[in-house]
């Protein structure tokens, strides 16, 4: 949700946020060079916010191909980014919710790093929990890199179709690890 509201800060539309019960979620629509783009906060559990992006594609009429999903990936540092196209969901319940209610593993994913817990402590625990002191320093710098790279990504792909952006998970404080979109 944090590379969310720094898109939506960098495309002028924070103020524009609105529930849509079409896809419960709420939605917000900007214009980046003459393209359309949805951003969408799925108000359902992570393990079903599948759905939300599904209608969300069919009400505003987004191909599978135009979808970015933004999620958060243990197997990466923090700070570390990367696009994808396809492939499976490698274990993330966000992303196998989108596969199953799309059809299809066509869509772009922005994976954000957040790293591993270390220890013993469960995954969903780390996940869900609050960023350290040290992490928060990094974050706005990696949330700056996510933003600029989605976006170098959306234009350079656009073929004067809508895009839409839906992080994999529902509400949160952007202080939470999950929270990355």
């Amino acid at each position: 949700m944090a590379v969310l509201a720094q898109l939506a800060q960098k495309l002028n539309v924070t103020d524009q946020w609105r529930a849509d019960r079409r896809c419960c979620a709420d939605v917000a629509v900007a214009n980046l060079e003459e393209l359309d783009v949805v951003l969408l906060k799925p108000r359902r559990l992570m393990n079903v916010n599948g759905l939300s992006i599904a209608n969300a594609a069919e009400t505003y009429k987004v191909g599978i191909e135009d979808i970015y999903l933004v999620h958060d990936d243990v197997d990466k540092p923090l700070g570390k980014i990367a696009m994808k196209l396809g492939g499976s969901a490698r274990g993330h319940n966000g992303v196998r919710s989108c596969i199953s209610a799309l059809h299809s593993d066509r869509m772009v994913r922005l994976r954000v790093g957040i790293g591993r817990p270390v220890g013993e402590a469960m995954v969903d625990h780390f996940v869900l929990g609050r960023f350290t002191t040290a992490e928060q320093e990094v974050l706005p710098r990696v949330l700056e890199q996510a933003v600029s790279l989605l976006l170098e990504h959306i234009l350079r792909g656009s073929r004067g179709t809508k895009a839409a952006l839906a992080p994999d998970r529902g509400q949160g404080s952007a202080s939470d690890k999950g929270d990355q979109g």
